[in-house]
């Protein structure tokens, strides 16, 4: 695949970013298309390797052909490579904006040398398929006569649907909110993934005869059980959005947030501009509690808000700057990283926000119901002989941060109980909808879940793999058998 020579002639080089100052100024995204001499050079460093691991349980969930569509972009057959990037993921213009990537985690490349950009090809074959036009519309070439009705419209939620639609069944998607997306649309900022590029492919799927009703909650502004009596099958892809709590004394205070909340009204003030209901940082000493990539948005957020200061509590250990022996290639690597969020904040405020092994202790007050600052203690973690991490106080590291806006982005626990609770089938031990992967059916027939409900919090590359693997099973399920695709 790729040029034989070519892992070992060119260099990686990615996307090209604005400088932080600048893209700090706006909303727009700062990573921009290299030319096509870069991404065909980039393709070309794919080597050929005998067991690809970036398309195997360790690296893609949908199971991306990527040293196939590696090759074809060397080659400069985009259309070619663009076909075969549709034949397993509906939404690459998604991951390749948001995914971390695990397929470049796993990359053979990467065992010595930095790996393929693997991320940056897909998003560059997506756009170039919209700018070229050869994305379009498929409706079914017939009907099924087969009604589903899908609850969420997040990444899993809109790939169930465009499969379903496409083998020919009746398909209606109900969001609560005002608009479609899920995750997309409101849990990720716009710098890093335009809304326009969401709204372009949901038109697509429109197009297709799927239909969209939002602005209605299942479970309270429509009865869930008459919904599933109306529909051949019912699909819940409602998200894992029970928010991680921090409870300590003074949780009650005026000006601790939950994250997502910060997020989505920031999102939905910008698309209807109208800033009124925005939870704005403008002058605010913020304190984002929790890392990872939402933490990580809450800073850029904040920064682009006007913070007057900021700093980002995480509980574990700043992770090492190259694997750890318990760490081995193709896993995750899990390393340090400087992220978006953390390059902008050292540009504006000259330090990298983040504090490692910080735990709260307890919320102080202004005298007035409001947040004023953190009681905190340092922690050191050590590892067992039997590989398990424990952690402890360090006598004398207490520690008082001062910050009047708190935002809470420590990850979530689960589905929200209302559509359980009213259909009444099974939960797992992690408050999941209780669904076999592979299957995907509740314990109440013709009713199926998928993604972050099923699995729990995960990534949004695996809530297309969900969605398309629900698809599947739904399809059999209503015609006995099933010809379409699903993730091994």
């Amino acid at each position: 695949m790729g040029k034989i020579t070519g892992f070992m002639e060119f260099e990686r080089k990615g996307y090209v970013y604005d400088a932080p100052d600048e893209r700090l100024k706006g909303w727009g995204e700062f990573r921009h298309t290299p030319p096509e001499k870069r991404l065909r050079e980039q393709g070309a460093r794919c080597m050929d390797c005998g067991v690809p691991f970036c398309q195997t349980d360790t690296g893609c969930p949908v199971d991306n052909l990527i040293p196939e569509w590696n090759d074809l972009v060397y080659r400069g057959r985009w259309r070619d490579a663009l076909d075969r990037l549709h034949k397993t993921n509906n939404f690459p213009e998604f991951t390749g904006r948001v995914c971390p990537a695990p397929c470049e985690g796993a990359c053979v490349l990467g065992i010595n040398e930095p790996p393929v950009s693997i991320k940056d090809i897909e998003q560059a074959i997506a756009d170039r398929g919209f700018a070229e036009g050869w994305i379009v519309p498929m409706p079914p070439s017939a009907e099924t006569g087969k009604r589903v009705a899908i609850v969420g419209s997040g990444p899993a939620g809109l790939a169930a649907a465009q499969q379903l639609r496409r083998a020919g069944h009746a398909v209606t998607v109900y969001e609560r909110s005002d608009r479609i997306g899920g995750l997309l649309m409101y849990g990720i900022p716009n710098m890093k993934l335009d809304k326009r590029v969401v709204d372009r492919r949901v038109q697509q799927i429109r197009d297709e005869g799927v239909e969209f009703v939002t602005g209605v909650e299942v479970g309270t502004d429509v009865d869930v059980r008459e919904l599933h009596a109306a529909h051949d099958a019912l699909l819940l892809t409602v998200g894992s959005t029970r928010p991680r709590d921090l409870a300590i004394d003074g949780r009650e205070l005026g000006g601790i947030h939950f994250a997502m909340d910060f997020l989505h009204r920031n999102t939905k003030g910008l698309l209807d501009g109208d800033p009124s209901g925005v939870l704005s940082a403008e002058g605010k000493r913020v304190l984002v509690v929790g890392g990872g990539d939402t933490g990580t948005d809450c800073i850029g957020t904040s920064l682009r808000h006007g913070c007057a200061s900021l700093v980002n509590f995480e509980l574990l250990p700043q992770p090492p700057a190259g694997r750890a022996p318990h760490n081995p290639w193709p896993q995750w690597p899990a390393i340090f990283r400087v992220d978006y969020g953390h390059q902008e904040a050292s540009a504006r405020f000259g330090d990298d926000p983040r504090e490692f092994c910080v735990m709260s202790k307890q919320f102080l007050g202004d005298g007035q119901g409001n947040v004023a600052g953190v009681e905190t203690v340092r922690v050191a973690w050590t590892r067992g002989e039997d590989g398990r991490w424990s952690m402890a106080e360090v006598p004398g590291s207490e520690e008082t941060f001062e910050t009047d806006l708190v935002l809470l982005a420590m990850g979530f626990l689960g589905p929200e109980d209302t559509l359980a609770n009213a259909l009444g089938f099974e939960r797992d031990h992690r408050t999941n909808f209780k669904a076999a992967y592979g299957r995907y059916t509740t314990t109440l027939p013709g009713v199926f879940s998928a993604g972050d409900c099923r699995r729990g919090q995960s990534l949004i590359v695996w809530a297309i793999a969900e969605g398309r693997g629900a698809a599947r099973a739904v399809d059999a399920y209503l015609m006995g058998e099933s010809d379409l695709p699903a993730p091994d």
